[in-house]
């Protein structure tokens, strides 16, 4: 035979009753403590960024002057340059006809067709060229060999 569910009843009753009573001491020690302020729950953020329990002391705000703000990057300086860029051939994929040139004192690669190129153009050439804007970025353009 199973046991009767009266008893189980019971003790979730006597489980409830148990909880109802602690909660009650708890509120009253909380009675007893005193209200807590706003000013008690109160924190600040000091100048390093470090929460504190006092406010921070008043300073000197630093004068800033509306000129020296800048709100986007400044813009490049344009340097003329004399002649055509220069660079050393990066790649070069003779099958495929298409290559790519890394300018000279720069990070830039540039992207070129062997039909923009002299004939007989290889890896490790140094070139010179001209830029031109294509279909996906700039390309170069009048690939020549110089050695």
């Amino acid at each position: 035979m199973a046991k009767s569910n009266s008893f189980h009843k019971k003790e979730v009753e006597k489980n409830k009753k148990q909880k109802k009573k602690e909660k009650m001491l708890r509120r009253e020690e909380r009675k007893q403590q005193g209200v807590s302020s706003f000013e008690d729950m109160i924190a600040y953020v000091d100048a390093n960024g470090v929460i504190v329990d006092e406010p921070p002391m008043p300073t000197k705000a630093e004068e800033i002057e509306l000129e020296d703000i800048e709100v986007s990057v400044p813009r490049k300086e344009v340097t003329e340059e004399v002649g055509d860029p220069t660079g050393r051939v990066d790649f070069y994929d003779e099958s495929r006809g298409f290559g790519f040139i890394k300018e000279k004192d720069s990070v830039n690669k540039f992207f070129f067709h062997k039909s923009n190129a002299e004939p007989g153009i290889q890896e490790d050439h140094m070139v010179t060229f001209r830029l031109e804007r294509g279909l996906k970025g700039i390309n170069a353009v009048d690939v020549k060999i110089i050695r």
